[in-house]
C-alpha cells in the first residue's frame, strides 16, 4: 500500500485522486501529525509518496512515476501523445502552481492594503492568462488529455479550488469550467476530498 503525505487542500490532493483513478490503495498522512516530516521531505513540501522503502518527492515526478507503472488512458503509449502529457503535467506543476503560490505569498504579507490589492490583482492577471491558454487548448477536446481526462486535468482542478481563498477575480472560460466540473464530480475526486476532510477533523477539533 502506498503512503501519501499531504496538507489539506494542497496540490497533494491531485496525487491522491490519481492513485484512486489507478485503483491503488493508499494511506493518507497529514504532515501536521508527523514530527519529523523534514526527514521525509527536506523542503517540508507535499506531496511525498512512500512506495515500500522508496520515498518520492515533487508532484510532477510522482505523477509520471505512477502513470508509467501501468496502462492507463490518462497516459498514452504513443510517444508523441505521452510527451504532450508530460509537457502538460509540467505546465501545471511548474507554471500554474507557482502562479497561485504568488497569490498565497502576497496574501501573507503585512503590507499596506492598497499595495497588497495591486499586487494581488497583478498576480491574478498572470493566472488568468494561464487559464486562457487552457481554454484555447480545449477548443477541440473536452480535456487536455483529449477524449479522456488526464492527470493534468486533475491537477488543474485542484488548483482551481484555491480561487476561493483570494479576493481577486479569476476568469475561467466555459470549456474550462466544464472540465473542472467534470473532474470535481468524479468519484475518485470526491473520495479524496472526503478522506482529507475526515483526517483533518482530528487537527481542527
Amino acid at each position: 500500500m502506498y503512503q501519501l503525505y499531504y496538507s489539506p487542500n494542497a496540490c497533494s490532493l491531485a496525487t491522491q485522486v490519481v492513485l484512486h483513478e489507478l485503483g491503488h490503495k493508499v494511506e493518507i498522512i497529514d504532515k501536521r501529525g508527523v514530527t519529523n516530516f523534514n526527514e521525509i521531505s527536506a523542503t517540508g513540501a507535499v506531496p511525498a509518496l512512500k512506495d515500500n522503502d522508496a520515498v518520492l518527492l515533487e508532484g510532477a515526478a510522482i505523477m509520471i512515476y505512477l502513470l508509467e507503472k501501468q496502462t492507463t488512458p490518462m497516459f498514452s503509449s504513443n510517444p508523441i501523445e505521452r510527451a504532450q502529457a508530460i509537457e502538460d503535467i509540467m505546465f501545471a506543476n511548474a507554471t500554474m502552481h507557482p502562479a497561485y503560490s504568488k497569490l498565497f505569498f502576497i496574501s501573507s504579507l503585512d503590507i499596506d492594503d492598497t499595495a497588497k490589492k495591486i499586487a494581488l490583482n497583478a498576480a491574478a492577471d498572470s493566472i488568468n492568462s494561464l487559464w486562457n491558454i487552457v481554454e484555447q487548448r480545449l477548443q477541440e477536446n473536452d480535456f487536455l488529455g483529449g477524449d479522456h481526462y488526464s492527470a493534468t486535468d486533475i491537477m488543474l482542478t485542484v488548483y482551481s479550488r484555491w480561487n476561493q481563498f483570494h479576493p481577486v477575480d479569476i476568469l475561467l472560460g466555459e470549456r474550462t469550467r466544464n472540465l473542472l466540473e467534470h473532474i470535481s464530480n468524479l468519484a475518485s475526486f470526491q473520495r479524496a476530498i472526503a478522506n482529507e476532510t475526515k483526517q483533518s477533523a482530528i487537527y481542527e477539533a
